[in-house]
């Protein structure tokens, strides 16, 4: 019972966090297209300023995960919120586009810190049975966050344009105080790290070379990429295509992901002890790059939102599956695998953006084409390692 409080109360403040940071990140997908315009910029901006959020995540993740093997994932977590309160009030008194920029490099900072140190909280305060279901429960956290974020930005935006990101800048200074006050430092599981923490990123890199999880790295890389194409560039595509709102967008992304949210929660932990991580992954890469190819055809309102919900889904089960995988086979390096996988995801989700504005300037549909085949690509990594893995564990059962 005692132990089963132990890990309740903090899970559920790191749920708290994780949807308080992933709801400011949502909320400026309906409002983005406005602040674009206001700029009087385009798609190419759009795409480089999220970019430039993943962009401070991939530079910081490993620090950030190691720093917290060392100093601890509470202080980590709070001087992360801390970070990503500031960026929000910068955003919000920008008169200038570059300030912007300042903005989201301070928030992809704090995001850097937050993110791996709560995945690697919950690693340790669960075990390799329940891990899935803890890290389940983070992502159901995560997803419904972003899904929620859009409608609160879209909501808030009718007071002004500034609005949603004082709101979001306020409730996260509040969740490090809240953090801070009952949050508490898990215990440090027996074994010592054999990652140096002093390592240069480039370094790091190259270790996470040698690390039998580096395949489901590279495929982090790949599917975030491809699934950037799409998230980053869907309110502009549903601006320019069909006239969208931010009160259309925001309602749009709320019901297109809230399916993915419902999966994330209640279906994630049956479905992946029912089939296991591969198999899982196998069927979503095939949805996800089906449904980003089929955002072309849509027609109008309902058609986006159908396509949207079948995307969101496949992506909810997909990033906690390899979550999950990495996590099992990091042993007592879960900050540096946690930091690592977050960086790897950063530079999909930093080149994946850049590229989709870019690409959405020559055409509007380029962006899912090319989103697509990355994840296709994703597909094929992930149909050899799985090849491979069920030989070597065939030759290692013959001997």
């Amino acid at each position: 019972m005692q132990k089963s409080m132990s890990q309740s109360l903090p899970l559920l403040l790191l749920m708290m966090n994780m949807f308080i940071v992933m709801t400011g990140i949502g909320l400026v997908i309906p409002i983005m297209p406005a602040v674009i315009h206001e700029f009087e910029a385009g798609g190419k901006t759009f795409g480089f300023l999220i970019a430039t959020f993943a962009f401070a995540q991939f530079l910081f993740s490993p620090l950030a995960g190691n720093l917290s093997d060392q100093f601890g994932r509470k202080k980590a977590i709070i001087f992360g919120l801390v970070l990503f309160s500031a960026s929000q009030f910068l955003f919000a008194f920008s008169g200038h586009l570059a300030l912007l920029y300042v903005s989201r490099l301070i928030g992809g900072i704090g995001g850097a810190f937050m993110i791996p140190s709560m995945m690697a909280f919950v690693a340790d305060i669960t075990t390799v049975e329940n891990r899935a279901k803890g890290m389940g429960k983070l992502g159901a956290a995560m997803s419904f966050g972003f899904v929620v974020g859009p409608g609160v930005g879209g909501f808030l935006a009718a007071f002004g344009l500034h609005t949603p990101f004082l709101v979001a800048g306020t409730v996260a200074a509040m969740s490090a105080i809240i953090s801070a006050v009952f949050l508490k430092e898990p215990e440090k599981k027996a074994g010592k790290a054999t990652i140096a923490e002093k390592d240069s990123l480039v370094k790091q890199l190259a270790l996470s070379v040698q690390k039998p999880y580096f395949i489901l790295l590279v495929m982090m890389f790949t599917l975030s990429f491809g699934l950037a194409n799409y998230q980053s560039t869907i309110s502009l595509f549903t601006d320019v295509k069909f006239n969208f709102s931010p009160a259309d967008i925001s309602v749009l992304m709320i019901i297109g992901g809230f399916a993915g949210v419902i999966v994330q929660g209640f279906v994630l932990e049956k479905v992946l002890k029912r089939f296991g991580e591969v198999k899982v992954m196998n069927t979503m890469l095939v949805v996800a790059a089906v449904s980003m190819i089929s955002i072309l055809f849509a027609t109008g309102f309902l058609s986006v939102m159908i396509i949207s919900g079948v995307f969101f889904t496949a992506a909810a089960l997909l990033r906690p599956s390899i979550n999950t995988t990495v996590s099992k086979m990091a042993g007592n390096e879960q900050g540096f695998a946690a930091g690592m996988n977050n960086a790897y995801m950063s530079i999909g989700n930093m080149i994946g953006p850049a590229l989709a504005g870019a690409l959405f300037d020559v055409n509007i549909g380029l962006p899912y084409v090319f989103g697509a085949c990355m994840i296709v690509l994703t597909l094929v990594i992930c149909l050899n390692w799985a090849k491979e893995r069920k030989q070597n564990k065939m030759a290692h059962s013959a001997r």
